[in-house]
């Protein structure tokens, strides 16, 4: 007699779902702008923060390395902290999309839209 209103239940379902992803995926946002990550090079004589969403916040460079002399090693020691701060950021983010995914019953590695 209702025969259809299974499907329109799991349409409901359906829309519940996306509703409570675009949520968390909303909430995901700002909470990557709330986390921070540190890269590192030259033993850490070079530091730069920043956050899960890839933007740099800090730099923090070892006095010692200053000498005029060493202007470019000084330079890609930098470029390398910042790097690394990125490639930081990036596994953090996808670290916590992990999360997410799994929490909504999907695959951990699958790319969600960020």
């Amino acid at each position: 007699m209702l025969k259809g209103l299974g499907g329109m239940a799991d349409m409901a379902k359906m829309m519940k779902a996306a509703q409570e992803m675009q949520a968390k995926m909303t909430q995901l946002q700002e909470d990557l702008k709330a986390i921070t990550v540190t890269g590192e090079s030259g033993a850490g004589l070079v530091k730069a923060t920043a956050t899960a969403k890839g933007e740099l916040t800090a730099l923090d460079i070892d006095p010692s390395i200053f000498n005029a002399d060493d202007r470019e090693v000084v330079e890609d020691l930098i470029l390398a902290a910042v790097k690394d701060a990125q490639s930081r950021a990036e596994a953090r983010a996808k670290e916590e999309m992990g999360r997410i995914a799994e929490s909504l019953g999907l695959p951990r590695d699958m790319n969600l839209p960020m």
